[in-house]
């Protein structure tokens, strides 16, 4: 059981019988009467976020959710597939049940997919990868201003900044919690 006092952002919890993930959460105490805690809860099925209020103290029961460890093999249409690597089997996914991850994730990477009751939920990347610049304005000569920045598209399609000496084919390391540049690897 999880009481409203546990809410953190990424926590999921059963609401009205579907697993829900808690996106943003607001503690507010009203002048008289108790605390209520304020949420933003995205759908884990259907990706739909909604807004609601809670008393302070509510209990809600955990998901129990299982994590796999799985491999992206490729895209076809509007399909992504992954497989299990214990059991070989394939699980195609669908693009909005992916969301924004897939700008994290290339081919024959490994990933952790969330099952709940034996269904495939979320796909979570992990907290760091290591993608190639595709595409970026070269450096020139004296762009050596510190804390200065350029765009720089990614081998996914993800837009980072970057610093000016980054140039295209450089394999950077990206925080996904963030979508920031985190250093160039060696």
């Amino acid at each position: 059981m999880l009481s409203t006092s546990d809410f953190r952002k990424g926590a999921k919890i059963v609401y009205k019988g579907e697993p829900f993930e808690i996106v943003d959460f607001q503690h507010v105490k009203m002048g008289r009467g108790g605390a209520v805690i304020r949420t933003k809860l995205k759908n884990m099925k259907s990706g739909s976020v909604l807004e609601d209020t809670f008393r302070s103290g509510e209990k809600f029961e955990s998901p129990g959710l299982e994590e796999k460890e799985m491999q992206y093999l490729y895209a076809q249409d509007d399909l992504h597939y992954f497989m299990d690597t214990e059991s070989y089997e394939q699980v195609p996914l669908t693009a909005a049940q992916l969301g924004d991850v897939m700008k994290f994730i290339k081919e024959n990477m490994n990933v952790k997919i969330l099952y709940y009751k034996d269904m495939p939920m979320t796909v979570e990347a992990p907290m760091f990868v290591e993608l190639a610049v595709a595409e970026t304005d070269p450096a020139f000569r004296g762009d050596t201003a510190s804390g200065s920045t350029k765009p720089a598209k990614l081998e996914t399609g993800l837009v980072v900044k970057v610093p000016f000496h980054i140039s295209v084919g450089d394999v950077l390391k990206i925080d996904t919690r963030t979508s920031d540049y985190i250093e160039k690897v060696k």
